[in-house]
C-alpha cells in the first residue's frame, strides 16, 4: 500500500496537509481491497485525475501574495477539474478545487505553500433578552443609547427586510448593504431564516410588537453577508469570503458608514491548534483591521472542550448562552445546557461572556426553510422563537454597538475589556470550572457603559 503514489505524497508532505485532507486522500484506496491487483494502477490514475477536493491553500508569510496566487492559477490550468475559486489577501490564502494530481503538482513545484486545509463544512449554530442584558431604559439616565450610527454586519444566511429593520421615521430599511456569496443575488433576502432572527436579536426595533420584541441596538445599521445556504450550511471558504468582503468594504474610502461589528452565529469543529485554524485567522484579521467580532461558542455542551471554531480565537469575543427563564429578572438564570464550554486543560478561557440564548423571540422570515420546518415556533405573524448560542451572539453584538455609540474611539480590544469588566460574575459550578462555563459572566450593557462603581 505504501507504494501507491498518493500515499507517498501524503507521507512526503504531511506537514503541509491538514489531518482531514490526509485521511481523505488515503481513504481513496479503500475500494482497492475488493479490486483485483491488475486494476490498481489504472484505477489509481483515474482517481488522481478525476477525484475533486475543495481546499484552502495558505501561503508563507514572506512570499508575494500575487505571485503565489498566479502560481496556483498556472497549476490549475495544467489539470482537468482544478481551478482557483477565491483569493483572500488579508490572510494570504486562496480557495481551490483540486484533483490529487494537481495537489501533488502544487506541493512539488510551488515554494510558497505553508499549508493546505480541507475546505470544511460550516453551519449555523442552532439548538426576554434585551431587559436581561440591561440594555433598556436603564441607559436613559445619561441619554438614550440605541446603536445610532453604528453598523453591524451579520455574516449568516442573509437578512429578510422585516418591518422591524426599518427606520420608523423614514420607512427606509436599515439594511444598508447586502452581499450574497451563495446565489449572487443583489437584494436582501433570507431563504433559511437564521440570519434574519440574528439581525433582530441585535437590532430589531420591535415596531410590529409595540416595542416588546426589541433588540439592544434598535437604531443600528445592518449589513447582510450571506455565506450559508437555504439549509444553513456553507464552507470555510464562503465564510472567509464574507469576512474578507467586510475588511475590503471598510478599506474602500467610498463606503460609508464603515462596519463596526461583525456578528457570526456559525461555526465548525476546530481544526486542531487555533494558530493553524483558517477560520480563526480570518476573524482575527478582521479584528486587527479594527472590527469588533462576536462569535458563537457553539451548542455542543454540557461537556467541556466543546467550543466551536472560530470561538477558540484568543482575540475575538466568544459568547455562550444563558437561560433567562423568560423573565427580565436575572435571579435564577443559569447557563443553557447546550452552551459549549472551554477546556479545563487549556490556558485559554472561553467563552468570554454569556448572554440570553433560550427561547429568544425575534424576526420571522416568511416561507424560509426554518419557517416551514418549525411552524410551531412562529409567534404571531411577524416573529419566531429560536434557541442557541446563535441568539446570544447578536445580542452581545447589539450591546457592543451601544458601547461603541457611547465612545466611538474605542478599539476592539477596549470594547472586549468593557464587556468583560461590566459582566456580572455568575456561576453554579465549582470555582475552578466556572470561567470555562460563564467566562467573565453575564453581560450588562449598563455596567459596561457606565461602570459598576457608578451604579
Amino acid at each position: 500500500m505504501f507504494g501507491f503514489s498518493m500515499i507517498q505524497m501524503v507521507r512526503a508532505h504531511a506537514d503541509k496537509l491538514d489531518m482531514q485532507l490526509r485521511q481523505d486522500l488515503i481513504h481513496l484506496y479503500t475500494p482497492f481491497k475488493w479490486t483485483p491487483c491488475f486494476l490498481h494502477s489504472p484505477l489509481e490514475k483515474v482517481l488522481k485525475r478525476t477525484k475533486s477536493f475543495h481546499v484552502v491553500v495558505e501561503f508563507k508569510n514572506d512570499c508575494s501574495f500575487s505571485d503565489a496566487v498566479k502560481e496556483c492559477h498556472v497549476i490549475s490550468e495544467r489539470h482537468f477539474r482544478a481551478k482557483v475559486n477565491r483569493s483572500f489577501s488579508s490572510i494570504s490564502c486562496c480557495s481551490m478545487e483540486m484533483t490529487p494530481a494537481a495537489l501533488d503538482d502544487l506541493l512539488t513545484s510551488c515554494s510558497h505553500i505553508h499549508k493546505i486545509y480541507y475546505d470544511r463544512k460550516v453551519q449555523a449554530l442552532l439548538d426576554v433578552a434585551t431587559p436581561s442584558v440591561e440594555a433598556g431604559a436603564a441607559l436613559n439616565a445619561n441619554g438614550p443609547l440605541t446603536g445610532q450610527d453604528v453598523t453591524i454586519a451579520v455574516i449568516d444566511t442573509g437578512i429578510y427586510p422585516h418591518q422591524d429593520l426599518q427606520n420608523p421615521d423614514t420607512q427606509q430599511t436599515r439594511i444598508i448593504e447586502f452581499q450574497d456569496f451563495i446565489n449572487n443575488r443583489q437584494d436582501a433576502y433570507d431563504d433559511n431564516g437564521h440570519g434574519t432572527h440574528c439581525a433582530g436579536d441585535a437590532a430589531g426595533n420591535g415596531i410590529a410588537s409595540a416595542g416588546v420584541y426589541r433588540g439592544p441596538a434598535p437604531n443600528a445599521n445592518l449589513i447582510g453577508v450571506k455565506v450559508l445556504d437555504k439549509v444553513g450550511s456553507g464552507s470555510l471558504s464562503t465564510v472567509m469570503a464574507g469576512i474578507q468582503w467586510c475588511i475590503d468594504y471598510n478599506r474602500d474610502l467610498n463606503n460609508k458608514p464603515k462596519i463596526d461589528i461583525i456578528s457570526m452565529s456559525l461555526g465548525s469543529s476546530p481544526a486542531g491548534d487555533p494558530e493553524e485554524d483558517m477560520m480563526v485567522k480570518a476573524v482575527e484579521a478582521a479584528w486587527d483591521a479594527g472590527i469588533v467580532v462576536c462569535v458563537a461558542a457553539g451548542n455542543s455542551g454540557p461537556n467541556f472542550g466543546t467550543i466551536a471554531s472560530p470561538g477558540i480565537s484568543e482575540k475575538v469575543i466568544t459568547v455562550g448562552a444563558m437561560d433567562d427563564r423568560d423573565t427580565p429578572d436575572r435571579e435564577g438564570d443559569t447557563i443553557a445546557s447546550f452552551s459549549s464550554r472551554g477546556t479545563l486543560a487549556s490556558e485559554l478561557v472561553k467563552p468570554d461572556v454569556v448572554a440570553p440564548g433560550v427561547n429568544i423571540i425575534s424576526l420571522r422570515s416568511p416561507n424560509s426553510y426554518l419557517d416551514k420546518l418549525q411552524k410551531s415556533a412562529r409567534v404571531g405573524t411577524e416573529y419566531f422563537s429560536l434557541s442557541g448560542t446563535s441568539m446570544a451572539t447578536p445580542i452581545c453584538a447589539g450591546v457592543a454597538a451601544l458601547i461603541l455609540e457611547s465612545n466611538r474611539l474605542l478599539s476592539p480590544d477596549q470594547v472586549k475589556v468593557k464587556l468583560k469588566d461590566g459582566a456580572d460574575a455568575w456561576g453554579d459550578f465549582p470555582k475552578d470550572q466556572n470561567p470555562y462555563v460563564y467566562g467573565a459572566g453575564y453581560i450588562s450593557a449598563r455596567n459596561s457603559i457606565f461602570g459598576k462603581e457608578d451604579q
